[in-house]
């Protein structure tokens, strides 16, 4: 279990499972915007027009769950949730990263055996374990 956290601190992978995580929560949120906000006004402003219904039969059955069809209004739905989704990953990845970029690093002091740069507090470096 230790080898675990080590490795869940050292690199970004518990960085990486709150992102999909909250990428899935985000995802759903999407989906609501687009189906239930953005469709509605343009479909109203093309006609009165739903996209999730536009498709192309195949096969026609009086049974809804028999009926083969390409149904390419949800495929459309589907792009907009993921344009939307991309833009807002985007911009907040751009904010994140650019608070990132504008905070100070830490002062540093240089390992006299390995000169490695350890955080100027420390008293063993890092890299070969050696009292500094």
């Amino acid at each position: 279990m230790a080898g675990f956290k080590a490795f869940l601190l050292k690199t970004n992978a518990l960085a990486l499972a709150v992102a999909v995580v909250i990428g899935l929560a985000m995802g759903n949120v999407v989906n609501s915007l687009v189906n239930d906000v953005i469709m509605p006004p343009i479909g109203l402003a093309l006609g009165s027009l739903d996209f999730s219904q536009f498709k192309i039969v195949l096969k026609a059955s009086a049974d809804p769950a028999k009926e083969v069809a390409i149904r390419y209004g949800v495929f459309i739905n589907v792009v907009i949730s993921f344009v939307i989704v991309a833009l807002v990953v985007y911009f907040v990845t751009s904010l994140l990263l650019r608070a990132a970029a504008e905070a100070p690093a830490p002062p540093t002091k240089t390992c006299q055996y390995c000169k490695e740069a350890v955080p100027a507090d420390a008293t063993k470096c890092r890299a070969c374990t050696s009292a500094i």
